[in-house]
């Protein structure tokens, strides 16, 4: 196996507690420079990854390697990583200078580098005035730029982030993915995080780890895995989406027609260059996103569309969400702008012979 090209190899790494498994086998490189998010929901074994990656675990079985060296066995300390925690972790009787340059006084920095170090890295998150602050006369969004501070003055290859804007309220916590993306890049250093939050996810990783049961089911960019999702819980987890589930009728590689029990007549897909690799299941679920239906005109309508009733009809500001109900299925849709039609009135839905994707 090629690792140099990588910050991170996980290779076959299992890890269980008790009788329960944790994680399950899994294999991941991660790339020099790469802001990646391990994402699931609670309990599906991505805070233990991140774990196992910092030392903070051992694995059951398997390895990891840290920039080309095998660190299974080498205590936290002594691993090129650092690690942010939600809760920040900030010692609440020292000042935010003193929080920083931590670290860096354990490890016997002469005090002239260590005062210029840290004065860096508060000028790089944009604070630079509140040296001498204690936590509790910080924001929590400044709180969380002195614990991101307090790692990054150790040069780590690889930081960690676990849940590391779990604790900001929501103005924060939008500010801080940006920043928090922007930094990384400035750094030009791996970043592996951790959240259960889908539009974090998307906002700040170049790839996303998407993780269930212990297991890793996709890895991808965010765009890649949105558009082109490898399992139904995939597209369910990462964006909302209708599934139906419809069977292959007819299929080359320029066109596949489908048809379902759930809805009337066929529909149509336009397969991917790697279809052939997946075109032996016949029986499949067929995702659209609620952004790419629309409610026709005449000269909008194509191949792909059914009869309904709007059952309801929910304005978002920039959007208006409607649930339009085709027999016993209810179908999800967005259209930007203010609602134009109203419940109970009949309409057609439609959408785009590339605007679908099928799933094994």
């Amino acid at each position: 196996m090629a690792r140099k090209e990588y910050d991170v190899v996980l290779d076959s790494v299992s890890k269980e507690f008790d009788n329960i498994t944790a994680m399950d086998n899994i294999s991941l490189k991660v790339k020099k420079g790469t802001f990646l998010t391990l994402l699931g929901p609670s309990g599906c074994g991505k805070t233990t990854t991140l774990r196992i990656i910092g030392g903070f675990e051992s694995p059951t079985s398997g390895r990891i390697f840290l920039r080309n060296r095998d660190v299974t066995d080498v205590p936290p300390y002594k691993r090129d990583t650092n690690i942010v925690f939600q809760d920040f972790a900030l010692f609440p009787h020292m000042n935010v200078f003193s929080n920083i340059a931590f670290g860096l006084k354990m490890r016997g920095s002469a005090k002239r580098q260590i005062r210029k170090r840290v004065q860096e890295v508060l000028d790089m998150v944009g604070l630079p005035d509140i040296t001498y602050r204690k936590p509790n006369q910080l924001s929590g969004g400044q709180r969380q730029r002195v614990a991101l501070c307090r790692s990054l003055i150790m040069e780590p290859a690889v930081l960690l982030l676990d849940e590391p804007l779990g604790a900001l309220d929501a103005m924060n916590r939008k500010q801080m993915q940006t920043e928090l993306k922007n930094l990384q890049m400035k750094l030009d250093r791996t970043f592996i995080s951790v959240t259960h939050d889908q539009e974090e996810a998307m906002t700040m990783s170049d790839e996303i780890a998407i993780m269930n049961q212990g297991c890793i089911e996709q890895v991808g960019t965010p765009l890649s895995i949105y558009e082109k999702p490898a399992s139904k819980f995939v597209a369910t987890f990462l964006g909302e989406c209708n599934l139906i589930d419809v069977e292959i009728v007819e299929s080359n590689s320029n066109r596949v027609m489908v048809t379902s029990s759930q809805l009337p007549g066929s529909f149509f897909f336009h397969p991917p260059k790697d279809w052939q690799n997946r075109s032996n299941h016949k029986h499949m679920s067929m995702m659209i996103r609620p952004e790419n239906i629309t409610i026709a005109q005449d000269q909008q309508i194509c191949e792909n569309k059914i009869d309904g009733v709007v059952k309801e009809s929910v304005f978002k500001g920039s959007l208006t969400e409607y649930l339009v109900q085709v027999n016993s299925t209810e179908i999800k849709l967005q259209i930007q702008g203010k609602s134009q039609f109203n419940k109970g009135e009949n309409v057609t839905i439609t959408w785009q012979e590339t605007d679908c994707y099928l799933i094994p």
